[in-house]
């Protein structure tokens, strides 16, 4: 016990009892309490005192479950009063007691003093004095301690305290009630708002019975989220305790016991309540877990509504120190150096819905796997028909989906990648095949956990593992709530409609269906496709979503080095290079979202065309890098010119496909580039539209009757036979015919098909664009299609300027130039081409003025200077004119010369 004081007094006279002190853990009734020692390598020891001379009301009781005839019994008036006075000023308080008597059964009879010494309050004294307690009956007030009491006593009663007030005290008996009929409904009633308790007995470290207040419902409590070491109970009636579970109890009960706390309820398991106890000093979940007395568990971490996020780091905590439970811990990680747990990486391919292949900044290529979750997988035996080959991505309902989402949002993103664990390699058994090692991660983007992204939208699932198994996700919690979203809104797997069905056609190697497909893909012109594979610098297979096909392409107007072969019997190896040309292929456009123009098919059913991605030409970029060569074959296309020079620039370098090339002679040409003038020849146009970012639509002058007549012809046709409203079904890259917002008809293109409602155009004879029902469009005549006559409107911008990227001065700009030329006659002379579209001078039809220069005079826009020798006259005019605007302060100039600060800041760029 604690220590003791040794008594006084002379050897002859009466023995003095031995003052002891401790510290109290619970008080049990009025007059009776639990004290304890103080803790030294684990729980102290503890022993009840009864207070001598006194008796306080007995405290209700509730009937042993053996004794089904038995009732329960109610509170003696005046018992719970006394009980919470006692409680109020003595739990956690320090004590000292004599022991005055002691029974045959062990009971120990005593005076109670609050403090260190007996000079302290007398706490018998006290309940007497508030009439919480009366002297025993038939006790003499024979010494000066009853003397005392016999005092109080008259006080109390003379001033009618407690018992001796008017009345019987039935105010004073709990009405406690022992269950609740519907937890569920008991538990939500109360929103989770704090309910205020008095905590009457701890269980073990996370379980505890508790009396709420003020209704006196006497519940049991586990704490959300954790689980600390029990006590398990034996066949003979005894308990052994789990290792630390005496010491996770007693760090609960030293903080809790008996306080006035309050309790976020928070659910419900049968008779027992899920929630969280708050006590002034804090949140003992957090700091079970902090102080490694308690694990963390997920059946019910999901209801904890302070944020599940607190008890993973205060576990976490916990464990990097190894404290008590955690002492042998060792790290899923632990092996792993910093640089190797948290990085950022490309994301070159992903492989199905949980994993991914990410190109580090090493330059090497890495599988990631998203930790603690499943893809969409086949349910039940006879699902797949045996005598089809099974194709996963297709076949297994919402896989092409999770898929699809993690390809759009990650392909050629960085991501933040944390691993969490390495699954090591599995061999193979009769149900389960080989898995080699395996790195589970946390991938982000944005912020964004992906997995938590897939599992919310009902596209993975969640891995359900065994307690003591810390192989899981870092974000575990997370993608528990998030699947239990996806489940409540019927999201993705969990929903009740009917599983989606891709019909998908592998044309691959078919000679029969490509060649009843080729005419349909040619006249198609630009189809979209997604990369789904590629085998070869040039040799690719596509998905086309809107034919619903699979397709192998072969890039024209290249030839591209072979990679290796298997033969029957033998490896062909591969020609130099061809490894790198793969990889700069891959690197480029798989998974990506491109644009293909089919031209012929080969013998064997490949098609042969041109891969466009992001504007720029894949056969041109592979011969532009040294990793191909042109084949004469490209000399009909329309970009022979742009693979020609792009191969004379590749071998200038001296690079790969080229390292052996040796320059034949030719003359010198540079000089005589050096030497051109610059050409005018400004014909006559119309200006039919002005774009946003400051392009522009021009008719050419001298074929516009030919358009008017068009047009008039056009408009007759269809008045005298009008399109069926509805009849007609737009597709991407169409020509078709447009009702204008004026009621018109004009010939346009399909541009984008958002919905049948919203069909977005664009009027190939004057420029503009516009959204409309598919009602209001229809079908072409072959009569006035683009053959009979090209479409007019031809896409031109500023050659010399820069145009603003800040869009209040790009408005400006625009509008400035719509006042000054949209729907008049100008002068337009080429001046150089562009990757967009051909960069021209326009001036106006009557002053001969440059519409451009007037832009920079006005200060509206900056000039862009370039090199070429033919230009130099007027860029200095330019210049000079750009001088001007800024020593006004006009408009971009108004603030100075902004570009000696930070020119990219205002949207420009020196």
């Amino acid at each position: 016990m604690a220590s003791s004081a040794q008594s006084g007094g002379s050897s002859g006279g009466p023995a003095v009892p031995t003052v002891q002190r401790g510290i109290v853990k619970m008080v049990l009734s009025g007059c009776a309490i639990i004290v304890r020692g103080q803790p030294r390598g684990g729980p102290p020891p503890e022993r009840q005192i009864n207070l001598s001379n006194i008796r306080a009301g007995n405290l209700a009781r509730r009937a042993a479950v053996t004794q089904p005839d038995a009732k329960d019994t109610p509170d003696e008036p005046w018992a719970f009063p006394a009980r919470e006075f006692l409680r109020k000023k003595l739990i956690g308080k320090e004590v000292c007691f004599t022991i005055e008597n002691k029974t045959p059964q062990g009971r120990e009879y005593g005076m109670i003093y609050l403090g260190k010494d007996t000079n302290g309050e007398n706490i018998a004294e006290s309940l007497v004095a508030e009439g919480l307690a009366t002297r025993r009956e038939g006790m003499r007030a024979n010494n000066p301690e009853q003397n005392r009491l016999a005092e109080c006593e008259e006080q109390a009663k003379a001033s009618k305290k407690g018992m001796w007030s008017e009345g019987n005290g039935s105010h004073t008996i709990r009405d406690l009630k022992y269950t609740i009929e519907n937890p569920r409904h008991f538990v939500d009633s109360h929103h989770q708002k704090p309910v205020n308790a008095i905590i009457e007995h701890v269980r073990d470290g996370s379980v505890v019975r508790a009396l709420l207040l003020p209704d006196y419902y006497l519940v049991t409590v586990m704490l959300s989220g954790i689980k600390c070491p029990t006590f398990r109970r034996e066949a003979d009636g005894s308990e052994t305790p789990e290792p630390f579970a005496a010491e996770a109890k007693f760090f609960t009960e030293s903080r809790l016991l008996q306080r006035d706390v309050q309790i976020i309820l928070e659910s419900c398991h049968n008779q027992n309540i899920l929630g969280t106890i708050l006590h002034p000093n804090g949140n003992i979940t957090e700091l079970l877990l902090k102080e490694g007395f308690a694990r963390c568990v997920d059946w019910s971490i999901a209801v904890y509504t302070r944020g599940a996020e607190k008890l993973r780091a205060a576990e976490r905590f916990a464990k990097e120190r190894r404290l008590r439970i955690w002492r042998d811990y060792v790290a899923p990680t632990a092996n792993l150096d910093q640089k190797d747990k948290q990085f950022v990486a490309k994301v070159m391919q992903v492989l199905n819905a949980d994993a991914i292949v990410v190109k580090l900044n090493s330059g090497d290529y890495k599988t990631i796997h998203l930790s603690s979750i499943r893809p969409p997988r086949l349910e039940g035996e006879n699902t797949q028909d045996k005598n089809k080959k099974l194709r996963p991505l297709y076949d297994i309902p919402y896989m092409f989906e999770a898929r699809e989402f993690l390809r759009k949002k990650l392909i050629g993103k960085k991501v933040n990648v944390t691993v969490d664990y390495i699954r090591p390699a599995s061999p193979a058994t009769e149900t389960v095949p080989a898995f080699s090692e395996r790195t589970c991660a946390t991938v982000t983007i944005g912020g964004i956990n992906i997995a938590e992204a897939l599992v919310s939208k009902g596209l993975a699932t969640v891995i359900r593992y065994r307690q003591d198994d810390d192989q899981r996700s870092s974000h575990y919690d997370e993608l528990l709530a998030a699947e239990a979203r996806a489940i409540k809104n019927g999201k993705g797997l969990h929903s009740k409609k009917e599983v989606p069905i891709h019909r998908v056609a592998d044309i691959s190697g078919d000679t029969q269906k490509a060649k009843q497909f080729l005419p349909f893909l040619q006249r198609a012109g630009r189809s979209e496709a997604v990369v789904e594979y590629v085998f070869s610098g040039s040799r690719l297979k596509l998905y086309l979503p809107k034919e619903t096909c699979l397709i192998t392409f072969l890039l024209a107007g290249i030839e591209c080095p072979r990679g290796a072969r298997n033969l029957p019997g033998l490896v062909q190896e591969g020609e130099p290079f061809s490894e790198e040309a793969t990889l700069f292929t891959k690197e480029l456009v798989l998974q990506r979202e491109v644009e293909v123009e089919v031209e012929s098919m080969d013998k064997a059913g490949n098609f042969i065309g041109w891969l466009h991605m992001d504007g720029a030409n894949l056969s041109v970029l592979l011969v532009e890098h040294a990793l191909s060569k042109v084949h004469f074959t490209a000399e009909r296309s329309a970009y022979y010119k742009s693979l020609l020079s792009a191969e004379e620039a590749a071998k200038q370098k001296k690079e790969k496909v080229w390292a052996h090339y040796e320059e034949q002679p030719v003359e010198e040409v540079m000089p005589v580039l050096e030497e051109k003038e610059r050409s005018t020849s400004y014909k006559p146009v119309f200006v039919t539209e002005i774009t946003d970012d400051l392009h522009f639509y021009v008719q050419d002058v001298e074929t516009g009757t030919q358009l008017e007549k068009l047009m008039e012809n056009m408009r007759n046709d269809i008045s005298s036979h009008p399109p069926v409203e509805g009849a007609y079904a737009p597709r991407r890259g169409d020509f078709c015919i447009a009702k204008f917002v004026d009621g018109e008809w004009y010939r346009a293109r399909v541009e984008k098909i958002e919905s049948p409602a919203k069909v977005h155009v664009f009027y190939i004879d004057y420029g503009n664009r516009e959204i409309l029902p598919s009602s209001r469009l229809g079908t072409l005549p072959p009569a006035f299609s683009t053959r009979v006559l090209s479409a007019q409107a031809t896409e031109y911008a500023f050659a010399f300027i820069q145009v603003p990227q800040d869009e209040d001065a790009r408005t400006d700009a625009v509008d400035s130039v719509v006042r000054d030329i949209q729907n008049t006659q100008c002068l337009l002379n080429v001046e150089h081409p562009s990757a967009t579209c051909p960069h021209v001078t326009l001036q106006f039809a009557d002053s001969k003025g440059d519409v451009g220069l007037g832009l920079v005079k006005e200060g509206l826009v900056m000039v862009e200077v370039r090199k070429e020798k033919q230009f130099q006259k007027v860029i200095t005019e330019y210049l000079n004119a750009q001088e001007s605007a800024k020593s006004a302060r006009l408009n971009l100039w108004r603030y100075g010369d902004f570009r000696a600060d930070d020119a990219d800041e205002f949207g420009y760029s020196r």
